[in-house]
């Protein structure tokens, strides 16, 4: 075997087993020349919405180079959230990924676990970790790294998994045995996410309009909520998993280990009185370590007054 493959090997197997990611596949540091002018196209119709952060270092996000020094490759990998339990029916409704605590942390702690593996058994490997807080097309690399691909709604889709899991990347600088990219798309013909979408955010060329975006409306918009909007959020006050839920791949979902993913007791039984007489000593309470806190508790209620009838 040569050392690259083992290298490879390696990594994989203590990504999987010792640091509890779902999947792991590796891909060459390059410039991501297929995804230039989707981006370019993308950012020009102006569906990013106020996300004017996505403007910024083009270059940047196309080449993993330019972030990191001497980087020849990409590690991908994917972390389940998928939960064993959901909030109560006619509740307000949170995406399932901001049950529990911000994965942002828990799993850049990972990335560092594994890097320092890395290090421990290869010696000295410098790389970054990043979960998605800088400019890196992750699904864009996890595809490249033979994940899996990209659906209708845009987020990558694994055959055995579904899509309820986190990306993120390790880039590094060293050579390794690279993955055959995903060229499959297994959506077919299946419209079930574009024809669920509320507010029509989901376009028919497997691109999601971000102005449009539930996600976009209840978390990244700081201004108010635009008014065409009223009546079609169906109840989601942060975030919405409504292109996921309807997903056939989705059955094959598998609820996580993780045990910080776990939700606070009292938000899956929490009505819509209950969010309605939300007070600030209550959302810091139950959003303590959450990626909720990222819409502030002026943003939630803001989210809840917008939903009432």
């Amino acid at each position: 075997m040569n050392q690259k493959l083992q290298y490879s090997n390696f990594i994989k197997e203590q990504a999987k087993r010792l640091v509890g990611f779902l999947e792991c596949g590796i891909a060459k540091a390059d410039f991501l020349e297929e995804e230039a002018p989707r981006l370019e196209k993308w950012l020009q119709n102006g569906y990013h919405g106020e996300m004017h952060y996505m403007e910024n270092h083009f270059d940047k996000r196309l080449d993993p180079r330019l972030l990191v020094d001497g980087a020849k490759s990409v590690i991908s990998l994917s972390y389940n959230y998928f939960p064993s339990e959901v909030q109560q029916e006619g509740s307000y409704k949170i995406s399932k990924y901001a049950y529990g605590q911000d994965y942002h942390h828990i799993i850049k702690d990972k990335l560092r676990e594994l890097l320092q593996l890395i290090n421990d058994e290869i010696g000295e490997v410098s790389g970054r970790c990043f979960v998605d807080s800088a400019p890196v097309l992750e699904r864009a690399w996890a595809t490249k790294s033979g994940l899996g691909w990209n659906g209708k709604h845009s987020l990558l889709i694994q055959k055995q998994q579904g899509s309820f899991f986190f990306l993120a990347e390790l880039i590094i600088d060293l050579e390794l045995e690279y993955d055959v990219p995903f060229k499959t798309d297994h959506c077919g013909s299946c419209t079930r996410c574009i024809d669920a979408c509320p507010t029509q955010a989901i376009l028919p060329n497997n691109t999601v309009d971000g102005s449009k975006c539930i996600s976009y409306l209840t978390i990244e918009l700081k201004d108010a909520i635009p008014s065409e909007f009223k009546g079609e959020l169906q109840d989601w006050m942060f975030g919405c998993d409504v292109c996921q839920d309807v997903c056939p791949w989705n059955r094959f979902s598998k609820p996580h280990e993780e045990s910080l993913f776990a939700p606070q007791e009292s938000l899956l039984d929490m009505t819509k009185r209950d969010w309605q007489e939300l007070t600030q000593e209550t959302f810091s309470k139950v959003f303590k370590k959450s990626a909720v806190k990222r819409t502030k508790f002026s943003g939630l209620t803001r989210n809840i007054s917008f939903l009432k009838k």
